[in-house]
Formats: C-alpha cells, sequence, structure tokens
C-alpha cells in the first residue's frame, strides 16, 4: 500500500519546494560539509569524504527508524499515508518526466540553447554549451535511462529490503555522490569513497532496472529483442559499472545511438535520437515505475511475510 501511495502521490504531486523537501535539506548539509573539507593530499580528503558519507548514512538510517517508530503509532491509514509522503520524497518519477519534456519542447522549436541551459540545469552535470541538438536528445534519453534506477526502482527497492531507512540512506548516499563525485582537483578524492559506495548500492538496481527497460519495450510495442541485445552488447560500455545497464537497454528499445564523445557509444550503429525519442522514452519510464512497484510490493510483504512466521 505505502509505494503505491508514495507512486501517486509523486505523479499528481511533483517535488516540493527546496525549503520542503527532505533530499534538498540532504544536499545543504553535504554543502556545508564539504566547505570545510580539507585541501590538498590524498589521505585527509579522502578520509573527510569517508567520514561524511557514512556519518550522514548512519545519521538518515537513524532518523529513519524514529520515523517508523513514531509512524508505527498512527491508526493505520494515517500511518500509511505518513510513511508514503516521506518515501515519495525518495522518487522522482513526474519530475524527471516534467524536465525531459521541457527539453523536448524547446529542441521541437528550433531553440537549441534553451534546450541545453533546461538539460544543464535539471538532468545533467556535464557542459552542454556545445551540444548539437542530437546530443542534447541523446543526453536527455540517457538521464531518463539511468534516473529510472536512481530515482524509482533504487528507492523501492530498498524501501521493499529495509523500510522507510534504507530508501532514505539510499538517497543520501546518491545525493552525496551526486555532489562529490568528480574527477577534478577538488573531488577526486573528497568524492571517492562516496562514489565507490554509490557503485555498490546500484549495482542490484541498475540491472534490475536494465531487465525491466527490456519487459516495458515488450509492453509498450518497443523493440524489446533489440533492447536485450543491446544491454547485453552495450551494457559494460560506459565507466560506470552500472549507468550503461539502463542506458543501453533504452537505446535498444528506442533504436537509437546514445553517445558521450570520448567517454561511451551504446547502440552503436543505430541512428542518431531526435525530439521525439524523448517522447517514446517516457513511457517506457512509466511502465517501468509500475512495474518496479509491483516487484517492490511483493518483495516487501514476503519478507515482512517471513519475518512473522519466526
Amino acid at each position: 500500500m505505502v509505494p503505491l501511495l508514495a507512486l501517486l502521490l509523486d505523479l499528481l504531486m511533483g517535488d516540493p519546494p527546496n525549503r520542503h523537501h527532505p533530499v534538498a535539506w540532504m544536499g545543504t548539509a553535504i554543502a556545508a560539509a564539504e566547505h570545510r573539507a580539507p585541501q590538498g593530499g590524498r589521505m585527509a580528503p579522502l578520509a573527510y569524504g569517508a567520514l561524511l558519507v557514512a556519518g550522514g548514512t548512519t545519521t538518515v538510517i537513524g532518523l529513519g527508524r524514529l520515523l517508523e517508530k513514531a509512524i508505527a503509532r498512527l491508526p493505520a491509514p494515517w500511518g500509511w499515508l505518513m510513511e508514503a509522503v516521506l518515501l515519495k520524497m525518495t522518487l522522482s518519477v513526474q519530475g524527471l518526466a516534467a524536465a525531459a519534456g521541457q527539453v523536448q519542447t524547446a529542441l521541437e522549436e528550433d531553440d537549441l540553447p534553451h534546450a541545453r541551459h533546461r538539460l544543464g540545469w535539471h538532468l545533467v552535470s556535464r557542459d552542454t554549451a556545445g551540444l548539437e541538438a542530437s546530443q542534447v536528445a541523446a543526453a536527455t534519453i540517457e538521464s531518463v535511462a539511468e534516473n529510472a534506477s536512481d530515482g524509482v526502482v533504487a528507492p523501492l527497492l530498498y524501501y521493499a529490503l529495509g523500510g522507510l531507512p534504507a530508501a532514505l540512506a539510499y538517497r543520501f548516499i546518491n545525493t552525496t555522490d551526486a555532489m562529490l563525485g568528480y574527477h577534478d582537483p577538488t573531488h577526486e578524492w573528497l568524492g571517492k569513497v562516496p562514489a565507490r559506495l554509490d557503485d555498490l548500492t546500484n549495482l542490484l538496481p541498475a540491472r534490475v532496472t536494465a531487465g525491466l527497460l527490456v519487459l516495458a519495450a515488450a509492453l509498450t510495442g518497443a523493440n524489446a529483442c533489440r533492447a536485450w541485445q543491446i544491454l547485453r552488447r552495450d551494457g559494460g560500455r560506459a565507466a560506470s559499472p552500472n549507468a550503461g545497464r539502463p542506458m543501453s537497454a533504452m537505446a535498444g528499445a528506442l533504436g537509437v545511438e546514445l553517445k558521450k564523445v570520448g567517454h561511451y557509444c551504446l547502440g552503436e550503429g543505430l541512428r542518431r535520437p531526435e525530439p521525439g525519442d524523448i517522447a517514446r522514452a517516457l513511457p517506457l519510464l512509466n511502465y517501468v515505475a509500475t512495474l518496479a512497484l509491483f516487484l517492490a510490493t511483493v518483495l516487501r510483504f514476503a519478507i515482512r511475510l517471513r519475518i512473522s512466521r519466526r
């Protein structure tokens, strides 16, 4: 019941303002800690980054447990709703779809500068200034695929496995990596442990997401066979041990080449993406969310049933 309510709340309400969003609070805390990070050398920034992500994750798990205990005292309907509101804060389906749609609209209106701006503001951290229209479309589709894992499947899976504390802990780790996990002089060592921990926590969700994308392709009339073939061929081509899986499945499902120059090429030999391909990716996102909801609900029920029989 709780995952269903959380997903419905996300689809109906989208993301609240940052001042009311726990993930934004996490970002504020991480940014404040980053300002105090030691500069220069290797071991000091490495240790600081490790302590930051370990301490923050432990704190979030503790808060999650306190919230679960408080929610358990509420009558069932209100408890479900409160837990769903908190779980919803770890999800991003409507916000992701809206951001991708804004890029698509700008491309269809031949407003490439605005499309680049929307892409860089909402979806990617890379420099978008020199991207061509097809590259903007490709980066948007890549973001939809990758965030289907980070913003939908992973939080639901971790909620199923460990309740609200696990979902919140995952979101903190993912946010820490998003803010610190860069290969530049400031973050190379500071963000190394958060980045490796994020890789570890996404090993399962990324692969589940890729599988769900293949299934979603079959359900929506996209090319599921090609999605599976490209996933198997190109899933390990990206530098990340995880991101290439859902992105390659998406490339195959849509029949497009997703390429980041100098880094990877997924779906090599397929056509270059167009603005309309962004719209074709969004139903796949919605189907993945629905399938992940079903999977998480079944898994959560099975775990609780096993615990109750002990």
